[in-house]
């Protein structure tokens, strides 16, 4: 399993996963589940996976390969480079899931293994609006918005409730939102095994069709320990300082 977690926010877009993949205690292994296109200036597109490792990077590979055009299986293959918006980046995401899906499916129901995978998708084409993407399995998806400003995918429930607190389309800086994702999966990581570092963080700005960071987050990261350490006080002093109820 892992947790990725993606904030739509007016200033742009933070994008945070964990790398832990595990198919069972004794086999667990690291593998980045954060993907990029980028051409300065005229897109930046970041993919994030979940789910089956096998389904997700097929998934991936097909992307990159290309795949036909739907009114013309003749011309040449469309890519994450090559669609025109980022609603059509989601629909070719969602393509490549149904393929794979065909492909692979019964094989896997013969093995009892079941088809798992979903993806967040996040970028900006030229002229075009940030747009913050889930595919589900099924290759359908939804659209983060102001109103719902964030979208998770995998071991989500343990890093939803501060964003459900504290996240604001409108209010919340890039700055605030790297720190909100941190402390998201922090909460995540600390409640199950199954997700773990390192960290794939992704920073982009709105509008600049660029990524202004794209780094990676390890277990002894300075930064990710004071944050993690001063959360964990601060939770506990708040414990500490509300009243008891009247009715005991």
């Amino acid at each position: 399993m892992t947790y990725c977690v993606g904030l739509y926010l007016d200033e742009g877009l933070v994008m945070l996963a964990d790398t832990r993949t595990n198919a069972g205690v004794d086999n667990i292994s690291t593998y980045s589940k954060t993907y990029t296109w980028e051409q300065e200036g005229e897109r930046t597109i970041v993919l994030m996976a979940a789910g089956n490792l096998a389904i997700t990077q097929s998934v991936v590979n097909m992307l990159e390969e290309g795949l036909p055009l739907e009114d013309n299986d003749d011309g040449a293959p469309e890519t994450m480079m090559t669609v025109p918006t980022m609603f059509q980046a989601a629909r070719l995401v969602g393509r490549a899931v149904r393929q794979v899906h065909s492909e692979d499916a019964e094989a896997m129901r013969a093995q009892d293994t079941p088809f798992s995978a979903s993806f967040l998708l996040g970028g900006q084409l030229k002229g075009r609006t940030l747009r913050l993407f889930e595919v589900y399995a099924a290759g359908n998806f939804i659209n983060a918005t102001p109103d719902t400003p964030f979208l998770q995918i995998g071991e989500h429930k343990y890093g939803k409730p501060i964003l459900d607190r504290v996240l604001c389309y409108d209010a919340t800086t890039l700055m605030d939102g790297v720190k909100l994702a941190l402390l998201s999966m922090d909460s995540t990581v600390r409640s199950n095994l199954s997700v773990g570092f390192p960290l794939d963080l992704v920073i982009m700005r709105k509008d600049t069709q660029t990524i202004d960071l794209k780094t990676r987050i390890y277990e002894n990261d300075p930064y990710f320990e004071q944050l993690s350490n001063t959360w964990s006080d601060a939770l506990r002093n708040a414990y500490l300082t509300l009243p008891p109820p009247d009715w005991m």
